[in-house]
């Protein structure tokens, strides 16, 4: 009885992170948060703050607490990211958006994200998810996303990264039984061959296609302002990531520190117990 009570406890305790690894099929890709780059994290913001800000708000983060973490200035932090004259370096960081005009625009208020990077797959899923729309003509909106199946979402980026296709078909490199990549013998050039539908993505192709002279940004420059923009919201999910590392590493050198203390004092009254 006690392992069948224990065993369904372990399945209700993992039984939401098997649902959102569920969610979605579209394999993510990974990135490494640096909580210590605060060049990116000031970028992330700048970022959050004009393209997100307007719909999503933070509500469990305060302007004052967000630049003293991330390095901004007080002052400028309320010039430039602070859209609103009446805000105070106290508020929260809410958004301009009233709930009965989001349900009207997208069918359901936009949620908070102040903890969404705990949620799903993390900042790998953000990271993936805001790189990977494409344009659908069925939807309301005129996009879909590969991450996040008939999202309700506009792609509010999509002046900057451009218009993405899905391409019917692609000449993609030919694999050798190794894994490798085949090539010319003489050029030493890539050989090529023509794959269809389903064979994109089982050849591990990134399934989209940009639409050329579209986009203010180049491939590599808007994926590095997603970068920050994902470090941005992880660290906007748990502030005190920053400073509770640090104290970890202090705290485990005290226990390491004081275990041969311990260990000496231990064996002293050992001496005397078997006298």
């Amino acid at each position: 009885m006690m392992k069948r009570t224990f065993f369904l406890g372990v399945c209700l305790f993992l039984l939401p992170a098997f649902a959102m690894a569920a969610s979605s099929g579209y394999p993510l890709d990974h990135i490494e948060p640096d909580l210590n780059d605060k060049a990116s994290l000031q970028r992330g913001a700048k970022a959050y703050m004009n393209y997100c800000l307007g719909c999503h708000s933070l509500k469990y983060q305060r302007y004052g607490r967000t630049a003293k973490d991330i390095g901004i200035p007080d002052n400028l932090m309320l010039k430039h990211l602070a859209f609103d004259p009446d805000i105070k370096i106290g508020d929260l960081m809410t958004s301009s958006i009233l709930e009965e005009n989001a349900k009207y625009w997208f069918g359901a208020p936009p949620p908070d994200l102040t903890l969404h990077s705990n949620l799903k797959g993390g900042p790998d899923w953000i990271y993936t998810y805001l790189r990977t729309f494409y344009e659908d003509e069925a939807r309301p909106f005129g996009v879909n996303n590969l991450v996040f199946e008939n999202v309700g979402m506009p792609h509010v980026l999509s002046g900057l990264q451009g218009r993405q296709i899905k391409p019917e078909c692609m000449q993609l490199p030919q694999l050798a039984s190794n894994g490798g990549q085949k090539r010319d013998v003489l050029t030493g050039d890539v050989l090529l061959e023509k794959k269809c539908g389903r064979e994109i993505t089982d050849a591990g192709h990134y399934p989209l296609q940009k639409v050329d002279n579209t986009g203010t940004m180049t491939t590599a420059d808007y994926d590095a302002m997603i970068y920050d923009l994902a470090n941005f919201m992880y660290y906007v999910g748990e502030p005190a990531r920053i400073d509770r590392t640090r104290i970890g590493v202090y705290v485990l050198l005290f226990l390491a520190f004081f275990y041969i203390f311990t260990w000496l004092l231990g064996r002293e009254y050992d001496k005397e117990f078997h006298r």
